[in-house]
């Protein structure tokens, strides 16, 4: 049923089905529509937390499915995200949400009319493309987007209902990718991005959401930076039982930098490493 890619990082290469992340965004916008349904987050001023949050789904659904497809160039899907800020710009607008933001270094900012078309894009552009990036390895994709997810709905108890049925889903998909038997693809990679972000957005945690995923954030600007000065892609190396890189261009080649290390101690590591920020963004909050 669903299109089978090979396993890079196992012996002989077995075939996995890929794309089960549209499994995802199906029952999360299943389980969306009927919160919305039985009225259980009120609507307010015409707009609702969870029909808002289905269609930033939808968004970062047919955009991972449309990656999966053609295989879009880094230049043309960094920009997609794009689309999926329009319900939020208006739920924002319409619920007149805090246009201010904490910053470490310069205290608390308010953007204005800023902070709806440019922070607001920039915020789910730089998340979801982050989120994206940081995978290849058998539940990475999976359990640390898990994680954030975990923390955003400790520090937002009112609206952590609206993640109940897509945490239900993604944990069972992080379940079967962990051990190899399945892929998220670029579908799943992208919607849950897009969740994180667009949940943020609605529960007003975008610096605790920034705090959570700074090794993504690490990993994404390692690997631009090093593309742009030195026009080299991150690699690593597969020995028929560990991994290994002679380089440290990504988070997972810095990790594995001349050392081998299995795949799953590479995804325990860079997993408690999210933890431990997302950790730190729930701290901050209590403070």
């Amino acid at each position: 049923m669903f299109p089978k890619v090979p396993d890079q990082h196992k012996p002989n290469k077995p075939l996995v089905p890929n794309g089960l992340g549209v499994i995802y965004v199906l029952v999360s916008v299943v389980y969306l529509f009927l919160v919305y349904f039985f009225d259980i987050i009120k609507v307010s001023n015409g707009v609702s937390p969870p029909l808002t949050l289905a269609v930033c789904i939808l968004f970062g659904g047919f955009m991972g499915l449309l990656d999966d497809w053609m295989d879009l160039r880094w230049r043309y899907k960094a920009f997609f995200p794009l689309i999926a800020v329009i319900p939020l710009i208006s739920l924002a607008t319409r619920l007149e949400l805090r246009t201010t933001m904490t910053t470490f270094l310069f205290g608390t900012i308010d953007f204005g009319i800023y902070y709806y078309f440019i922070i607001l894009p920039l915020l789910v552009t730089i998340i979801t493309n982050t989120v994206n990036q940081l995978g290849g390895l058998n539940g990475l994709e999976t359990v640390c987007p898990s994680i954030v997810m975990i923390g955003l709905m400790a520090i937002s108890r009112p609206n952590a209902v609206l993640l109940y049925g897509p945490l239900i889903v993604w944990l069972l998909l992080a379940f079967f990718n962990f051990r190899g038997r399945i892929f998220v693809g670029n579908t799943g990679s992208f919607a849950i991005g897009i969740t994180l972000a667009s949940f943020a957005v609605i529960s007003d945690l975008k610096t605790d959401l920034i705090v959570s995923v700074m090794p993504y954030i690490f990993n994404s600007s390692l690997i631009l930076l090093t593309y742009f000065f030195s026009r080299a892609k991150a690699k690593v190396s597969f020995d028929g039982e560990k991994l290994s890189s002679d380089h440290r261009r990504s988070l997972i080649t810095v990790i594995t930098y001349r050392r081998r290390l299995t795949e799953r101690q590479v995804v325990v590591i860079i997993s408690l490493m999210v933890a431990a920020s997302t950790l730190v963004a729930y701290l901050l909050q209590l403070l």
